[in-house]
């Protein structure tokens, strides 16, 4: 086997002696029973007619300080109750995974304050005027606080990027099921699909004639094309990249994604594109989650742009969902299944078994699709009007601002633990691929917006 092959038995988990204790030792597995654990406690309260949304609790808009010091005041203690349930969680598990816990508690603790604070700068009135999305102001917050050499290195390690990623990706699937897709329509899933395939497509065979291992061509790939730095994640599990590998592939996507959130709202504005085609444009670009809250917001207050700001976000949602979110299952599947066949052959003639993929197949991808299940059956009696008006409050909405908090402390620790002189190794193969991606998404995304689905979007 090559040394790459090596590496990646050696992390694998074993099956058959000591099988079972895998899941408690493992990452993915922990994620999948934080995760579900809380979805399954969101689904008993809701079918008794609570909701976990106390304790789910998020920073409200804002737009004096007074406002800020009354909800605090009032709120406060949900707040401490929130840290205290995660702290305790996240604690049972790291400690089963072998970690000190008077090392992560101090640090998750300094994770947790400042993400209070991001979160809290996010709500603000003014914050989509300016692009201060939680994510982007945690990862920037984080690049600072690390390359500025403001905490000391033994706190990295509750700083766990792809701990919390994993369990953000649980939540996720509450948030997508099944019957959204159906509610989207074929419109929607055909664009999404197209600009997808086509994107990885285009990462994937720049970066292999750039000499990229495949396995690192196809976690930018997917970065570039399914949702982000979470689809990175899942599928640099699934396919088995180096860990250095995934690092430049998550920095890569989150460059372009301030770049884009910056550039895309800008010159749908410049266009003057109507906000249902802006919207479906954006959320085909896989770096702009931020950028479609922002050309919202120029909806029936900018000249010359038509629609509404729900049209804008309805379109944005429906691409992210449909065309990211809702696949990622699929992509680190089918990933896993070529690296398996084609990229890591265990000896010549020899293919690999079923178990050498459920091996390397990401656990914590099991939990989105099982929340993502369970959340359909729950609402497949729903009509979309009764799903939004019922289900979302008091079912999805806390669920999806746990999210939120999981996503945040993804992206403040993958500031807090980037160290820019690093990534230079990486070189400029990963982001030539990459952009190469970035242009062909954004051209055809344009196209299909604007031109060839542009009456569905202008009426969504």
């Amino acid at each position: 086997m090559s040394a790459a092959v090596q590496a990646y038995a050696v992390e694998s988990p074993r099956i058959g002696i000591g099988g079972w204790r895998e899941l408690f030792r493992r990452e993915d597995w922990w994620a999948l029973w934080i995760g579900l654990g809380l979805v399954a406690t969101g689904y008993l309260l809701f079918t008794q007619g609570g909701s976990l949304k106390w304790l789910a609790v998020t920073p409200p808009k804002w737009s004096t300080a007074n406002q800020l010091r009354e909800h605090f005041a009032h709120t406060g203690w949900r707040y401490v109750a929130l840290f205290v349930l995660l702290a305790s969680v996240f604690s049972i598990a790291l400690r089963a995974m072998g970690y000190r816990l008077r090392e992560f508690l101090p640090s998750f603790a300094c994770l947790f304050i400042l993400s209070l604070a991001i979160c809290t700068l996010g709500q603000w009135a003014q914050a989509s005027r300016f692009s201060l999305e939680p994510p982007l102001v945690a990862l920037i917050v984080g690049l600072l606080i690390s390359n500025l050499g403001v905490l000391p290195r033994r706190l990295d390690v509750g700083f766990r990027v792809e701990f919390y990623i994993k369990i953000g990706i649980v939540l996720l699937g509450a948030t997508v099921p099944f019957t959204l897709i159906v509610w989207a329509g074929p419109v929607a899933i055909l664009q999404a699909s197209i600009v997808a395939l086509t994107t990885f497509l285009v990462i994937f065979f720049v970066g292999r004639r750039l000499g990229l291992d495949p396995r690192f061509a196809a976690t930018l790939g997917a970065g570039g094309s399914v949702c982000g730095v979470s689809a990175a994640i899942a599928v640099a599990s699934a396919v088995g990249a180096r860990k250095e590998d995934t690092s430049v592939s998550i920095a890569t996507v989150i460059l372009w994604a301030i770049v884009m959130v910056f550039v895309l709202p800008p010159l749908a504005r410049f266009l003057e594109l109507p906000a249902g085609i802006a919207g479906a444009w954006i959320g085909t670009s896989e770096f702009a989650d931020a950028a479609g809250q922002t050309y919202g917001g120029y909806a029936g207050s900018v000249p010359g742009i038509g629609g509404s700001a729900e049209q804008a976000l309805t379109a944005f949602t429906l691409m992210k969902v449909v065309g990211r979110d809702a696949w990622i299952g699929i992509w680190a599947f089918v990933l896993a299944l070529i690296a398996s066949a084609r990229w890591e052959t265990a000896a010549p003639g020899v293919r690999p078994g079923g178990a050498q993929l459920w091996q390397r197949f990401p656990k914590f991808v099991l939990g989105f699709l099982i929340a993502s299940l369970l959340i359909t059956v729950v609402t497949r009696s729903y009509s979309l009007a009764q799903y939004n008006q019922q289900v979302t409050p008091a079912l999805v909405t806390p669920l999806k601002d746990l999210r939120t908090w999981a996503f945040i402390f993804c992206f403040l620790s993958i500031g807090l633990t980037t160290r820019v002189r690093e990534l230079a190794h990486g070189g400029m193969r990963p982001v030539v691929a990459f952009t190469a991606g970035v242009l062909v998404n954004v051209a055809l995304g344009f196209v299909l917006s604007d031109w060839v689905f542009a009456a569905h979007w202008r009426n969504l």
